[in-house]
């Protein structure tokens, strides 16, 4: 993503590092994620896919690859 997606004030760092785990535990489809968002933070549906949307916006960003060598 070459431009920086501004941080919608409702998104915290928990937020994200609880999307993370999500994802790495393999619960569930990620897009799926914001009724567990909902029920872990006690947010509004609204909220929830305002940081779903976020999360997965800079995901990359947050999480770049790392380049193996061969």
């Amino acid at each position: 993503m070459s431009e920086q997606t501004s941080r919608p004030s409702i998104v915290s760092e928990k937020h994200l590092e609880f999307l993370d785990h999500l994802r790495e535990a393999g619960i569930t489809n990620m897009y799926g994620a914001g009724s567990y968002l909902r029920k872990a933070f006690e947010i509004g549906e609204t909220d929830s896919h305002t940081i779903l949307s976020y999360w997965m916006q800079t995901f990359a960003e947050r999480h770049p690859r790392k380049e193996t060598s061969k």
